[in-house]
């Protein structure tokens, strides 16, 4: 498994941490399937040539709820319930989301959440800000179905509750409809519905840890999707150089790098972004 360096997106990434927490999803993806298959796979990550090796062996197929939900998961950036998950639920979630190397936490106090909304809005106004940062966000988004159909990537607009507009006007109109206050004011709301806020943090900084962050969040958000529990990221914190220390002191973690942070709850289905099929991502 390498990281496609063509997609990279450096002003959200600089340091090309969401890259090999991608890596990781993916890696995970395929160890569930590979399961479900009757393979067993054992990992390997090579910093030199920043490659994830996965071998293979024969053992029992065993189809998990986790395999199953794989088709069905996605991010979903609209507003929850606010209806609190169960204890075992949580339970679950927690012990999905961890490692050795890597600690889950799990806000669902109100206080701890609208500490952590505060960091997201405070990143979300910096890099609202940074003009790089809007045209690659920009660049990525999806205005109507046939931009989808035709690049299967990115974000359909339509999957985050906007409507279906021409990529001529959605270019033009997107810096003036797509304001700091307005995405403050949704992501306060889009919290405050939320049941709960997931932390993860790797033990070390480094691309081995990463990958690991990234199949740790993969099979929480595998086995939330199969418990009918949304989520979606709120990457702001992490993302936004600046602020990740000051965020990591205020969640108790200082002198660490926590890496994603999720939000998480019970909310309808919406439409899902397009994605390239297998074939296309083989080398």
């Amino acid at each position: 498994m390498r990281p496609d360096w063509a997609r990279r997106c450096p002003a959200v990434d600089p340091d090309d941490h969401h890259v090999f927490v991608s890596l990781g999803c993916a890696t995970e993806n395929l160890i569930q399937a590979a399961l479900a298959h009757g393979l067993r796979a054992d990992t390997q990550f090579d910093p030199a040539g920043d490659v994830l090796r996965v071998t293979l062996e024969p053992t029992r197929a065993q189809s998990t709820p986790l395999f199953t939900a794989i088709p069905l998961r996605q991010c979903t950036r609209g507003d929850y319930d606010g209806t609190p998950l169960s204890g075992e639920e949580l339970a679950l979630l927690q012990r999905v989301g961890s490692s050795d190397t890597v600690r889950l936490i799990l806000q669902t106090e109100r206080p701890a959440m609208e500490q952590t909304l505060e960091y997201v809005i405070r990143g979300n106004t910096t890099q609202l800000a940074d003009p790089a940062f809007v045209e690659e966000l920009k660049a990525w988004i999806r205005f109507n179905g046939a931009a989808a159909v035709r690049t299967r990537d990115g974000l359909y607009s339509v999957a985050s509750g906007n409507p279906n507009i021409p990529s001529w006007l959605g270019d033009r109109a997107f810096r003036w409809v797509f304001t700091a206050k307005g995405e403050n004011d949704k992501y306060a709301r889009q919290v405050r519905s939320s049941a709960g806020i997931a932390v993860f943090v790797g033990n070390a900084p480094d691309k081995a840890h990463w990958v690991e962050v990234g199949r740790c969040y993969e099979r929480f958000a595998l086995q939330a999707t199969a418990l009918g529990i949304r989520n979606a990221f709120l990457n702001q914190p992490v993302e936004v150089a600046a602020l990740r220390p000051q965020f990591a002191a205020a969640m108790g973690l200082a002198g660490q790098r926590p890496d994603l942070v999720v939000r998480f709850g019970r909310g309808p289905v919406l439409p899902r972004s397009l994605r390239r099929p297998v074939d296309a991502v083989l080398v």
